[in-house]
């Protein structure tokens, strides 16, 4: 398990391009036949992935977490952007196809990773909060999830959202999950650009073509900085920073956040004529 440590607004503006990309990105989440885990000191909230190919891979208990097992203290959220897994959960098989989402609620003492066929691995993406509550833990598919359109394809950004943890959907005790695709002809997501100062976020961008790649905003809006982020790389957000961007062809990309409250609406407005 790797972690990286918290960074302030002032620290950030003095940073070149590599040390960007060693504090806010995750290049390597997906390897085949094991799991990724990166503990950040945002809401220490956890960034994961695992691609099980030959045989299941279980949830391990780093040594760092000093707990009893992983969700002792924990809630996990997990999404399949791969070909169909099972994620078996104390005794319980969850099937999960692509986009499909499940929750593992505070208590669960085991859980592992299979896919149905070893050469069309799935890749399930984790995000971890720590948790005062017990909630079920449940498996909502992108079928059930209520979609909800926005943007225009005038403006680059005619976007749909795919809710699945959150307030009015699947309960938690803080973490937030869902999906966003980008409609074709269409490259900018999250634009006007916005921060919350109540919750981290993070970003995991997917479903590029070939080559392609995403331009990531992040900084304090009138100290903006950018990171070129690939196909399965990962962007941590700090609550004083914007996240936003641009893609050189269409994508699809995961949005999670941990924190002060779970309110999906709670945004600060960075309007884009006050961008610097």
């Amino acid at each position: 398990m790797n972690q990286r440590y918290a960074i302030g607004p002032r620290e950030t503006a003095a940073m070149n391009t590599q040390q960007l990309r060693e504090n806010f990105l995750i290049e390597d989440l997906f390897v085949p036949g094991e799991i990724e885990l990166v503990y950040t000191h945002y809401d220490r909230m956890m960034v994961g992935g695992v691609v099980p190919t030959t045989g299941a891979i279980a949830l391990p208990n780093p040594e760092n977490l000093k707990a009893e097992f992983f969700l002792e203290r924990r809630e996990l959220g997990i999404l399949n952007i791969g070909s169909a897994g099972t994620v078996t959960v104390d005794g319980t098989a969850y099937e999960l196809g692509r986009q499909d989402c499940l929750y593992v609620g505070k208590g669960a003492k085991e859980v592992s990773f299979a896919s149905t066929d070893a050469a069309q691995p799935a890749k399930f993406y984790l995000l971890s909060t720590p948790a005062h509550a017990t909630h079920p833990t449940t498996r909502l598919s992108q079928a059930e999830a209520t979609p909800v359109t926005l943007g225009e394809l005038e403006t680059a950004n005619q976007r749909t959202i795919y809710k699945y943890i959150y307030a009015e959907g699947i309960q938690s005790c803080q973490l937030v999950m869902g999906l966003t695709q980008l409609h074709a002809g269409s490259v900018w997501n999250t634009m006007p650009a916005h921060t919350h100062d109540r919750r981290m976020e993070a970003y995991l961008y997917f479903d590029m073509p070939q080559g392609q790649r995403v331009l990531h905003l992040m900084g304090q809006p009138q100290e903006t900085r950018h990171l070129w982020v690939g196909e399965g790389q990962a962007i941590l957000s700090p609550p004083w920073s914007i996240h936003s961007g641009c893609g050189t062809a269409g994508y699809t990309f995961i949005w999670g956040m941990g924190g002060e409250n779970r309110e999906y609406t709670d945004m600060d407005p960075a309007p884009i004529d006050q961008l610097r």
